[in-house]
Order: C-alpha cells, then structure tokens, then sequence
C-alpha cells in the first residue's frame, strides 16, 4: 500500500508586487465561502503532459477548493527512452463562475503525483497559475528526491498580503501552467514520475480565498 509522503511546502509570493498594488487590500477575507453554487469550466487544455480529453477540474462540494485531475501526466528517462520523454507539461485555461458579489483568489495549492525515482535520477515539478490579462507569474519548482517509490506531495502557500483576487464582476479565465522534469542521472534502470490519476484518487488541488466585492 502507497504512504504519501510530504516532499516539502514552499512559501510563495505569487505574483509580481505591480500586481499586488492594483488588487484591493486583502482585508475582508471570509471565514467561510459562500453557499451558492460555483460552476467551473476548463476551456482548453494543451501540452504534451494533458492531449485533449486527459484532464479535468471540478469543484468541492464546499466550495473552498477545486482540483485539476490528469490521467496521462507521466515524464520518464532511462535506457532507450526519448529524451523528450524527460520533459512533459500541460496548460489549462478555466474559467469559474462566482456567486454576485464575491470575488476569489488562490490561497494554497497542493500538487500530487506518484513516483519511481531511482537512485542517481532527478526529477522535480514545476507551476504557475495568473488571471487572463494579468502579468504571468513566475514558476515555483519543487525538486522530487529519489530514491522514491511512493505518492508525492508538495505545496505552495500564498502570503494573505500577496493574495491577487480575481477583479469583481469580470469574466477572467485563469491559465494553469504545470511541468514534470526527469533526468537519468546516474540511474541504470527507468525512472518516472506522474501526476496522474485514472480514477481521480490523485488530484491538484487549488484552495480558494473568498471575499465580498
């Protein structure tokens, strides 16, 4: 049976400080989201880590959360494997619908996958997320030790004063950009590592922060 293990969390300050200064203050965040229903849709996925009909997202029942599921997200390296094999990525773009009068940010995202790292292999996960029309972030990376042979987890926590909410009453898409990197290293046997999951078990997962416009 599978232990998961926690591979690390990062403290992330997300987005640029220009971003920062045009979103309103961070005051007013609620303690609980609110009740009506939130609807998400992905609107395009692309990448060589998520072919079209590879991925999803859905919403909490709770409202505090969404997770984005992948069901052929795996990057390997080893004897006769292609290096572009090493390399493997997937772009979202989702747009969800908020009740009147709330807006969000993300507050918290956790990233899952499973691992076989061999001894002398590297690998490591890669990601960032923005609002359409907004400056891209820049990529956090989370580096996957080997030897592993277990799920892995690891998290990036956005600072409450760096929190960038999604501007009241727009329609803005939020673009997801994620990555798996392996190298062989000193390995002689294959190694891989996935975020994937054919029966949703495993899942990213981005926890909102929800306050009234």
């Amino acid at each position: 049976m599978r232990k998961l293990l926690v591979r690390g969390g990062v403290v992330l300050a997300l987005l640029a400080s220009s971003l920062i200064a045009s979103s309103p203050a961070s005051a007013g965040i609620m303690d609980n989201p609110p009740d009506d229903h939130i609807v998400i849709d992905l609107v395009a996925m692309a990448g060589s880590g998520c072919r079209p009909g590879t991925a999803d997202v859905a919403v909490s029942p709770d409202n505090t959360a969404f997770t984005a599921i992948y069901s052929e997200y795996l990057a390997q390296a080893g004897p006769g494997v292609p290096s572009t094999e090493g390399r493997k990525n997937c772009q979202l773009n989702v747009l969800v619908h908020v009740p009147q009068g709330f807006t969000f940010a993300i507050a918290k995202v956790d990233y899952r996958g499973y691992g076989l790292l061999k001894a002398g292999s590297t690998a490591s996960q890669r990601a960032n997320y923005y609002f359409q029309g907004m400056t891209q972030s820049t990529f956090t990376n989370h580096p996957i030790a080997a030897p592993l042979d277990d799920n892995w987890i690891v998290s990036d926590v956005v600072p409450v004063a760096a929190l960038v909410w999604h501007p009241c009453g727009e329609l803005r898409n939020l673009n997801i950009n994620t990555e798996l990197r392996i190298a062989r290293g000193s390995a002689a046997d294959t190694s891989f590592i996935t975020m994937d999951s054919t029966d949703g078990s495993i899942a990213t997962t981005y926890h909102f922060a929800w306050r009234e416009c």
